[in-house]
């Protein structure tokens, strides 16, 4: 079982420009809505893969309607606590000549000190089924920089490996309570490790450091150069692959999910990190939030390349 947890939902609405005019007149050639927040973009993601699949996390009753729909239709289960008002909405404006993404994202709905308890006991239950628990996206106002921290610290003495995707403080912090698997960007671990890092091999190192304090794996999305994952014994890098992009909304995630699969299912790091990269490619190619279509990563994943590094 792929448990992820969703502390912080999003609808994300996504328009289509061509040629984004700062301070100008932007007419949108497409939009749509769809159900988001990281946690549970993985989710569905890794349904879409042919995973037992399930998401944990806050809800609010306004919005429900539109993420049990996503859910349901991907054959995810879902556990939510459930709160009063609407889910935040993030603008994603995507530029189709340039293939760039811009995105305005609110900060949501402020949760209490009794959501969050009963946020800690639902994760500990829940880790107590899963193979891999996975941590992602931004904390909700109200949420303490460390609540991830927390919360991977209320797994302890389950067996389920835990992933964390973050950003900012609570990667930092999170970082603390030893998760068995983080991905950063280059931008976050950039700033992990105070410097900038120019070159495949500097971002290895860079990852390296976090494993010697205790992370047994770092998986590095690096945008268009491609990505590298470690562990303490080994280094891979993939270069991206040629392929039309119509969203990067989500494409982190889809590799998120295709790692927790993998490693849940046993797989040896590189080919955990193939199935990765093709899964992020795959995203990439559809519209919105659309999960990752299973022929298409299929095909995508015989011509990943990957090198030691």
């Amino acid at each position: 079982m792929i448990t992820t947890v969703c502390l912080n939902p999003s609808i994300d609405h996504m328009i289509a420009i061509d040629g984004f005019a700062y301070g100008g007149l932007n007419r949108v050639r497409a939009s749509r809505c769809d159900a988001g927040g990281k946690g549970l973009n993985v989710a569905v993601a890794a349904s879409a893969l042919g995973a037992e699949a399930e998401c944990a996390g806050f809800m609010f009753k306004e919005s429900a309607r539109l993420f049990e729909t996503r859910l349901l239709k991907s054959g995810t289960a879902y556990d939510f606590i459930w709160l009063d008002g609407s889910a935040r909405t993030n603008l994603k404006v995507f530029d189709r000549e340039r293939g760039v993404v811009t995105e305005f994202n609110e900060s949501g709905r402020e949760v209490g000190l009794v959501d969050l308890e009963r946020m800690t006991e639902l994760v500990r239950h829940r880790a107590a089924r899963a193979d891999m628990l996975v941590f992602s996206g931004s904390l909700p106002p109200g949420c303490p920089a460390d609540y991830y921290a927390q919360l991977l610290r209320a797994t302890a003495g389950s067996k389920c490996r835990c992933i964390l995707d973050a950003d900012g403080a609570p990667l930092r912090e999170g970082i603390k309570a030893r998760p068995w698997l983080i991905k950063p960007n280059r931008a976050e671990l950039e700033t992990l490790a105070g410097r900038a890092l120019d070159g495949v091999a500097a971002v290895r190192d860079a990852a390296r450091a976090l494993i010697a304090e205790g992370i047994a794996v770092v998986a590095v999305s690096l945008g268009g150069d491609g990505a590298l994952i470690a562990s303490a014994d080994e280094a891979f890098f993939a270069p991206p692959l040629p392929i039309e992009v119509r969203s990067t909304v989500g494409a982190g995630d889809a590799m998120v999910a295709a790692l927790a699969c993998s490693f849940a299912a046993g797989k040896p790091l590189e080919e955990a990190f193939r199935m990765g990269v093709a899964s992020a490619s795959a995203m990439c190619m559809t519209e919105g939030s659309e999960p990752p279509v299973r022929a298409e990563f299929t095909a995508l994943l015989q011509t990943v390349r990957t090198e030691r590094i």
